[in-house]
C-alpha cells in the first residue's frame, strides 16, 4: 500500500508524461504486465476467463455499491497503466460475470470465440468511423459488401441485383447499429415515414412533425402489432417515434406460443373499421426473446401483403439460423418482409455491441435521410446519411472476418448444436419427475419450472383458484432457485413469466436456459438440474403448501 501511495504521489499529468503515455506504456513494468495479461486474453481466452472471474463472485450488489461511491476526479494520474491492470484483474474481473461459462446458460449474452478480442482491438485501434468517408475510406465501401452478404442471406436476390446495389451509391440495402433496439426502431422508423406519404401542403412527417402528418392524413392514431412475446424495444420504439407505446399492441399467442393469427385478424378488421385509426406495420418474431419461438411468418407475410401494411420481422436472436441449411426452414417467410433486425453480438457470437437493420427495397432508407454541412453533406456517400446513430466503430470489419474465418458451415455447426442440446436438454426435463417443460424449443431457449411432489399431485384436482394459489406459491419457489442458485456461483439460469395454458388470466414465474454455447454439454445441463433438485430440498422446509 506504500508503495502504491509512493507511486500516486510521483504522478504528474504535464505534457512530457502524457506524450509518453499517448503513445506507448510509462515503462517496461507496465509493458510487462500488458503483456502478460494480453497474451492470455487473446490466445487463452476461456482459460484466462474461468481463473479470473468464474461465473461470478458470491457478493451482494449492495456491498458492491458501498465500495463505488467516490464522485471525485483526480486533478493528477493516481495510478500507472500496470496498477490499472492489476486492479481489473484483481478485483474487477472476479466481480463481473463469467458469460462464456459453459454453465452460464441465463441470457442470450454468450461465450464468444477468442479471436472475437483480436478483430476487436484491431478494430478499436484503427479507430474508423463509419459515419464518413473521410473518416473510414475502405471501411464504409467494405461494410456495404457484407450489408449485400447479408441482405443476400435474408432476400436471395438473383446475382444481377446484388451487382446492382452492392457498391451503389444511390441505394442502400441496410445499416448496421448498436444493437437490435436500435435495428427495431429504424425499421419503424422507416415504417412510420412511408404510412405519412407528401399530401397537398404536407411535406412529410419528417419535416412538418407528427401533429401536422395526422392532421393532413385525417387520423386520431397509428398502432403497431406484435405478439405478446415481443421485445420491449418496440414499446420503446412506440414513445420514440410518437405513436406512444400503449398503440404497440400485443397480440395473444395460441397453444404453440407464437402468435395468434385468428386475434390477429381480427385486431386488424376492428381497426380497418376505424378510418380514423392505421396500423404502420405488424411485426413477425423470428427467435422470441423470452422462448426461442418463430411467429408463421409466411402468413404473417400474406396478411401484410392483403393490407398494404409493412411487414417487420425481429430476427435478432433468429436470424444467423439462415445459415444452417438443416434449419434455415424454420425462417421460411422472412425473404417476403420488408425489413428485418439481427443482432451481430448474440448468434454470430460478436462482442458488444452491433446489430443490423435490412430492407427489402434499396431505396426504402431513403425516409430517413439527413445532412450536415461539415459531415453528412449533400451528394456525398457516406453511410451516415441514413443511421440512426452519428458515429460508428467499423463493425463490419468484425463480422466480414469472422465469416472468413469459420464460413456459413462454421456457424451453421455452433446454431445446429445449440437447436439440437436444447431439444435433448428439454427431454431430459420431461423425464425428471421434478420439473415440467414449458415449451418445447423451436430453436435454442427452453423454458420450464420446478414442481415439488406433493403440489404436482395437488393440481391435478385443483379448480381454477386452488390452481391459481398454488401457482403462486410454484412462483416463489422457482424465483428462490433461480436466485439461490445464482448467488451461488456455479451456474446460472435465468426467469421469466408465462402463462402455463394459453386461457390463463395470469403469467407464472418459468426457469430461462439459453443454449448457444458450444461448450455446454448435456452432462453440464444434468449438473445444473441436480443442483436446482439439491436447492429445492433444502428449501422446502420453510415453504408453505397448505
Amino acid at each position: 500500500m506504500a508503495q502504491i501511495q509512493k507511486d500516486s504521489a510521483s504522478l504528474v499529468a504535464d505534457w512530457e508524461t502524457l506524450r509518453r503515455i499517448f503513445i506507448r506504456p510509462e515503462d517496461d513494468n507496465s509493458k510487462k504486465v500488458l503483456v502478460k495479461y494480453m497474451e492470455q486474453i487473446l490466445f487463452g481466452l476461456h482459460d484466462f476467463l474461468n481463473k479470473h472471474v468464474g461465473v461470478t463472485e458470491e457478493i451482494s450488489l449492495i456491498k458492491l455499491a458501498e465500495e463505488y461511491t467516490d464522485t471525485k476526479i483526480n486533478k493528477n494520474p493516481q495510478k500507472k497503466l500496470a496498477n490499472v491492470i492489476k486492479d481489473i484483474i484483481d478485483e474487477i474481473a472476479p466481480r463481473a460475470v463469467n458469460v462464456a461459462s459453459p454453465y452460464f446458460i441465463g441470457h442470450m449474452t454468450s461465450a464468444i470465440p477468442f479471436f472475437m478480442v483480436h478483430l476487436k482491438a484491431i478494430t478499436a485501434a484503427l479507430n474508423q468511423n463509419v459515419i464518413k468517408i473521410e473518416t473510414s475510406k475502405v471501411l464504409s465501401v467494405l461494410e456495404k459488401q457484407i450489408l449485400a452478404k447479408m441482405h443476400r442471406m435474408i432476400f436471395n436476390f438473383d446475382e444481377t441485383f446484388y451487382l446492382e446495389h452492392v457498391q451503389n451509391t444511390e441505394t442502400c440495402l441496410g445499416v448496421f447499429t448498436t444493437g437490435g433496439t436500435t435495428a427495431n426502431l429504424t425499421a419503424l422508423w422507416v415504417a412510420r415515414n412511408k404510412l405519412f406519404a407528401p399530401k397537398d401542403d404536407f411535406k412529410s412527417i419528417e419535416t412538418d412533425g407528427f401533429y401536422q402528418a395526422m392532421k393532413a392524413h385525417d387520423l386520431e392514431r397509428v398502432v403497431i402489432l406484435i405478439s405478446k412475446r415481443g421485445h420491449f424495444s418496440f414499446r420503446k420504439a412506440g414513445g420514440v417515434l410518437g405513436f406512444g407505446n400503449q398503440n404497440v399492441i400485443p397480440i395473444d399467442v395460441d397453444e404453440t406460443r407464437s402468435i395468434d393469427l385468428v386475434k390477429l385478424k381480427k385486431k386488424i378488421k376492428e381497426f380497418g373499421a376505424d378510418k380514423k385509426t392505421k396500423i404502420a406495420a405488424i411485426v413477425g418474431i423470428a427467435g422470441a426473446t423470452e422462448t426461442g419461438i418463430i411467429d408463421p411468418l409466411p402468413q404473417l407475410a400474406d396478411i401484410c401483403q392483403k393490407h398494404g401494411i409493412h411487414f417487420h420481422v425481429d430476427a435478432a436472436w433468429g436470424g444467423p439460423v439462415l445459415l444452417s441449411e438443416k434449419y434455415s426452414h424454420l425462417l421460411k417467410g422472412i425473404e417476403r418482409a420488408d425489413s428485418v433486425s439481427i443482432d451481430c453480438h448474440k448468434q454470430f457470437y460478436m462482442p458488444m455491441t452491433a446489430g443490423m437493420v435490412y430492407f427489402k427495397d434499396p431505396k426504402a432508407l431513403d425516409q430517413i435521410v439527413y445532412h450536415s454541412s461539415y459531415v453528412n453533406r449533400r451528394g456525398s456517400v457516406d453511410l451516415g446519411i441514413k443511421t440512426l446513430e452519428g458515429s460508428r466503430e467499423a463493425n463490419s470489419l468484425i463480422l466480414d472476418s469472422s465469416l472468413k474465418i469459420m464460413g456459413s458451415r462454421g456457424y451453421a455447426l455452433m446454431i445446429e448444436y445449440g437447436i439440437e442440446t436444447a431439444r435433448q436438454f428439454s427431454e431430459i426435463i420431461e423425464k425428471r419427475p421434478l420439473f415440467q417443460l414449458l415449451t418445447k424449443p423451436q430453436l435454442n431457449i427452453v423454458t420450464y419450472r420446478m414442481i415439488p411432489e406433493n403440489i404436482r399431485e395437488q393440481l391435478k384436482t385443483a379448480d381454477e383458484i386452488e390452481r391459481r394459489r398454488l401457482d403462486a406459491i410454484l412462483d416463489d419457489i422457482n424465483t428462490r432457485i433461480q436466485r439461490t442458485q445464482r448467488e451461488a456461483g456455479k451456474s446460472f439460469v435465468s426467469r421469466t413469466q408465462l402463462k402455463i395454458n394459453t386461457t390463463d388470466d395470469y403469467d407464472t414465474v418459468v426457469l430461462r436456459c439459453v443454449i448457444m454455447n458450444p461448450m455446454t454439454n448435456v452432462s453440464i445441463l444434468n449438473e445444473i438440474l441436480d443442483e436446482q433438485e439439491s436447492i429445492l430440498k433444502n428449501i422446502l422446509p420453510a415453504t408453505p403448501f397448505q
